[in-house]
């Protein structure tokens, strides 16, 4: 019996001993009343701003408003099941979604869910969803395009990469048209493209999405969803979700484009918010944070600078990493190559050493905010406070689509204060004038239509601007390669086209595209590779051209 006796006291002493408590520190808080998607919560005294927080039944919320007593919440699901005595936890991590390659066609909604029904998403790790911007010197010069194969903005309003361009218009004047275009053209160009929709109806993101997939283009895209008849709260953090997505591929060396359909929308989510959580209200009924709102999510754009180190010359790889440094020195910067050129100079036996690019540098995030306006009201408050924190706009005129001019771009207010710089060398030699041209021609339209005699140079200008005009008339979802836009708009530009009926300037176009790629393929084939129209080339191209002038017929 005493050794049945010493057997059990070992057993328990065993367990005893190997005993691990599972515990965690958390604070709870208490529900004092919750409703329209927020809580307000006590007691939860060392919780952070934008910190998440779980509900006793299971559902996310975070922490947004921080009071002297009390911390406001807004609720990322389902509220209606949030009553108050609920307690409330917090979680030790700030608000993040899950980022990475596995999110690569997928939908999924605000928190990075997956709502495609395609299973699981193999994510590599999570990523704040709010950040701070990087700094000036952390970036590089916007120089390389973000070809959106629209030839009136690749011609006149262009894009870089990093760079943040507003697309800005009444409903219904083709915004998303425009967006959409750009994601499909990047198919194969290595550019990761992110679609949020915000407060859109679920069946309008359905549509979008199948388009996407009928052009091949989700395979490079990841759509964020944050429809019109959920949450608040899910409409307000929708763009930093889709924010911090596209920066996971900014600071791996690799190229982003982010699109938010639209900001007014955003900016109404969070009025929302803000008035249910009671913050002070500024003019017009919006908070007064509301520009800071944007210009925090709009400034995470940039082009991020290479980083490069010096190397012994036997090193094999074309990148290396900041520890194969010989010196352990890494130069960063908008500078980063000359200075760390210069310093080889500066070596004993430099001929013994080489500058190599760190890998996972010169990444770039490049935004498209869409801003709804109402009758043409640039100067509203939303409108106002997006278009002063981003490098230009594309404006677009109800006028111009409902008389068939689509895209329906009004040059003479849009802009990008990149300019030339996002522009290959050929299609600045091609359309260098084309937005000066173009400004004049409407207004010298708009002044002929009073006029009874025109000299005979007031009347070439008109028929060349019409003809460019029906030029720069593009098809929805029929985006134009480099080469292409190049071909035609330098035919244009040098009268080739000045004798074609206006009326069959699409026939005109058709045809000789299709006559360039099966008589002189070499000729756009030189323009794609050398992304310029050297000498040799040109005198090629008006051969050709007046080779087709001769013998088409309309």
């Amino acid at each position: 019996m005493s050794d049945l006796i010493k057997q059990i006291t070992s057993d328990f002493q065993k367990q005893i001993d190997s005993f691990q408590a599972d515990y965690s520190i958390s604070d709870v808080g208490t529900v004092l009343e919750a409703g329209d998607g927020i809580a307000r919560v006590e007691g939860l005294a060392n919780v952070r701003s934008q910190e998440l927080v779980q509900f006793q039944n299971g559902v996310i919320g975070i922490a947004f408003n921080l009071e002297e007593t009390k911390v406001g919440v807004i609720i990322m699901g389902d509220y209606a099941g949030i009553v108050e005595g609920m307690t409330v936890r917090s979680l030790g991590r700030i608000a993040s979604v899950p980022v990475g390659d596995g999110l690569v066609g997928r939908v999924v909604n605000a928190l990075g869910e997956p709502i495609d029904g395609k299973g699981p998403i193999n994510f590599s790790g999570f990523r704040p969803i709010e950040r701070i911007a990087p700094g000036v010197v952390a970036r590089q010069d916007v120089d390389t395009p973000v070809q959106t194969g629209i030839k009136a903005i690749d011609a006149m309003i262009p894009i870089g990469r990093g760079q943040r361009e507003l697309i800005i218009g009444d409903r219904q004047t083709g915004k998303t048209a425009i967006a959409l275009d750009t994601i499909i053209n990047q198919k194969g160009k290595g550019v990761i493209c992110i679609y949020v929709a915000i407060g859109q109806k679920k069946s309008a993101i359905a549509r979008t999405v199948a388009l996407l997939e009928k052009y091949g283009a989700m395979d490079h895209t990841i759509v964020v969803v944050a429809a019109a008849d959920e949450a608040a709260a899910l409409q307000y953090i929708a763009p930093y979700a889709g924010c911090a997505m596209g920066e996971e591929f900014m600071e791996t060396g690799r190229d982003a484009l982010v699109v938010y359909d639209d900001l007014s929308k955003h900016a109404w989510a969070y009025r929302q918010v803000s008035l249910l959580l009671r913050r002070p209200p500024g003019r017009e009924a919006y908070p007064g944070d509301l520009f800071y709102l944007h210009s925090r999510l709009l400034e995470r754009a940039a082009r991020l600078a290479y980083k490069f180190v010096i190397t012994g010359k036997d090193f094999a790889a074309a990148e290396a990493s900041e520890a194969d440094a010989f010196d352990g020195k890494v130069y960063t910067g908008p500078l980063s190559q000359h200075e760390a050129e210069q310093a080889l100079k500066k070596l004993e036996g430099n001929e013994n050493f080489k500058v190599v690019k760190v890998k996972g540098t010169g990444g770039s995030l490049t935004s498209l905010p869409i801003i709804e306006t109402l009758l043409g009201d640039v100067s509203a408050y939303v409108p106002t406070n997006v278009i002063s924190i981003t490098d230009g706009q594309i404006y677009l005129e109800g006028n111009l689509f409902n008389a068939g001019i689509r895209p329906a771009v009004n040059v003479g207010i849009s802009v990008s204060r990149v300019g030339g710089a996002a522009q290959t060398k050929a299609m600045k030699q091609v359309a260098g004038r084309l937005r000066l041209d173009m400004a004049a021609y409407r207004e010298l339209a708009a002044f002929a239509q009073f006029g009874s005699d025109l000299d005979k140079a007031t009347q070439g200008q008109l028929n060349r601007g019409r003809r460019m005009q029906e030029i720069l008339k593009q098809p929805q979802y029929q985006p134009v390669s480099l080469d292409h836009q190049v071909m035609v708009l330098f035919a244009g530009t040098q009268g080739f086209a000045d004798e074609v009926p206006v009326e069959k300037m699409r026939a005109w176009e058709v045809d000789l595209l299709k006559y360039m790629d099966v008589s002189h393929p070499e000729i756009g084939k030189d323009i794609t590779e050398k992304r310029q129209i050297t000498a040799d080339n040109e005198k090629k191209l008006r051969e050709a051209l007046s080779a087709f002038k001769a013998t088409w017929q309309a």
